[in-house]
């Protein structure tokens, strides 16, 4: 097998996805490092064509036809967005509003973009080609040339090989058509391109932008490490955790700040949101919507009910394209305030200690499944198994073989709301109740019941049968 190894020597990585860092609208780094970036800089570790030095060149002919590699990367980082700086744009004659250290000279505004710092420094793409000695040693001599990656303070390693199939990492981005994100990579043709877009810079300067040629930009989609772990994660395609944590009383207010946010993020980022995300133009009857899920700190000996993270979740029927915008507008979203509600978020599985943010708290198989959170009736009636059944079939959960109501928590730490924390202003009032259901066979999570499981209401937690 053909790999590309390289290592960020300064541990991070600093590459302007999509071209929006100068707009000051980045706020999340590239990550993993595209295979098209990798290509770009092959290219002009030794250029093309009579520019070549050390190489011919027909190395990169036989690059620039690989199919998507594996990527091999760290899923786990940190994005810090850097803040805009002046700097001295350089011009010959005097102007208004100059530096006054620097006579005669502008100031221009400098978006760095985000710096991306991963757990792990080292990123390996693996394809199944090998390639002849010839090609080998010319991708060599172009890797050994390579000093950075995306922007010059990204000092990089780099390494090509030959090597025998590795043992399956946990941590691969892989290449699927059904995967949950979109990575640049190079195709056949490129290298054409490349040489015609220098060859505009060259007669025209740098009035000559890559944004003019759209036809350089492919991109393949990958299933990320995350979405791998579907048996743990269910249909959720956000986990967020809060700082600080907030009071369960918030509930109502924090998930509709929530929605706001997904909504208006996913707005900017892809244009119109999914049906599945605000719940207008369905017509016919019996659809499902997304869940903004608040996650308390429940269950515990010295839980308090307080809301330690989001969840967003997507029915089974989301396709791939609205699970993955879904998860970038959410993933994006770095503050909630408002509404009694002013918080930090941040991307989050439990990794900070924060329990209610895993998502094992949640999705584990259970036969007994009791609310964290009270779940609002569906009607005004008598409950009864009758009734929970069909909370549970609209739910699309089986139907429980017995149950339990009351007013009040079962567990430490359930959150017991007054009616105006429940109901919202200017509709009807429903009632409400904390419920345990019990199952025939183990069902895996999230469970959410009731008329309000869309904003968070009726979300239950795992527990065994001899649980007190």
């Amino acid at each position: 097998m053909f790999t590309v190894s390289l290592e960020f020597l300064h541990g991070t990585f600093r590459g302007d996805p999509d071209g929006i860092a100068n707009t000051g609208r980045l706020d999340r780094g590239e990550w993993p490092p595209a295979p098209a970036r990798l290509f770009a800089a092959f290219v002009a570790a030794d250029g093309t064509g009579e520019n070549c030095r050390v190489t011919d060149g027909s190395e990169l002919s036989w690059f620039e036809g690989l199919p998507p590699p594996v990527i091999r990367a760290d899923p786990h980082i940190h994005h810090q967005s850097l803040r805009p700086r002046f700097v001295v744009r350089h011009e010959g004659s005097a102007a208004r509003s100059t530096h006054q250290e620097y006579l005669g000279r502008k100031g221009a505004l400098a978006r760095p973009g985000v710096r991306v710092a991963p757990r792990d420094p080292r990123v390996v793409y693996v394809w199944e080609n090998e390639p002849t000695a010839k090609v080998l040693e010319g991708l060599g001599r172009r890797a050994a040339r390579i000093g950075y990656l995306g922007a010059s303070d990204s000092p990089v390693r780099v390494s090509v090989g030959i090597v025998e199939r590795p043992a399956d990492p946990t941590d691969v981005f892989v290449p699927d058509p059904d995967g949950d994100m979109t990575i640049a990579v190079p195709r056949r043709g490129d290298l054409e391109r490349f040489d015609h877009v220098y060859a505009e810079w060259r007669k025209h300067g740098a009035s000559v932008t890559r944004s003019q040629f759209p036809a350089l930009r492919h991109e393949a989609r990958y299933r990320s490490p995350e979405s791998a772990r579907e048996d743990i994660k269910g249909n959720v395609v956000a986990w967020l955790a809060l700082r600080p944590a907030l009071s369960g009383r918030r509930i109502s207010s924090l998930t509709a700040l929530f929605k706001e946010a997904v909504l208006s993020r996913h707005q900017r980022m892809h244009g119109e949101p999914s049906p599945l995300l605000h719940g207008h133009g369905f017509k016919a009857r019996g659809y499902e919507l997304a869940r903004y899920l608040a996650l308390p700190d429940v269950g515990g000996p010295w839980s308090h009910g307080r809301l330690q993270g989001l969840a967003l979740w997507l029915p089974p029927d989301a396709d791939a394209g609205t699970r993955s915008q879904a998860r970038d507008a959410a993933m994006d979203i770095r503050r909630l305030s408002g509404r009694g509600v002013d918080v930090s978020v941040s991307p989050g599985r439990g990794d900070e200690g924060a329990w209610a943010v895993n998502p094992g708290r949640w999705c584990r198989p259970s036969n007994v499944w009791v609310t964290a959170v009270p779940a609002i009736h569906e009607r005004r009636r008598t409950l009864d198994l009758q009734e929970i059944a069909r909370w549970c079939r609209h739910a699309r959960l089986p139907e429980p073989v017995r149950f339990r109501s009351s007013r009040t928590p079962f567990r430490s730490g359930a959150l017991d709301l007054a009616p105006v924390e429940v109901n919202r202003p200017g509709r009807p009032g429903l009632p409400y109740s904390h419920v345990e259901l019990h199952f025939d066979e183990p069902i895996s999570g999230p469970v959410v019941v009731g008329s309000g499981r869309q904003r968070g209401f009726g979300l239950c937690e795992p527990i065994s049968e001899d649980d007190g």
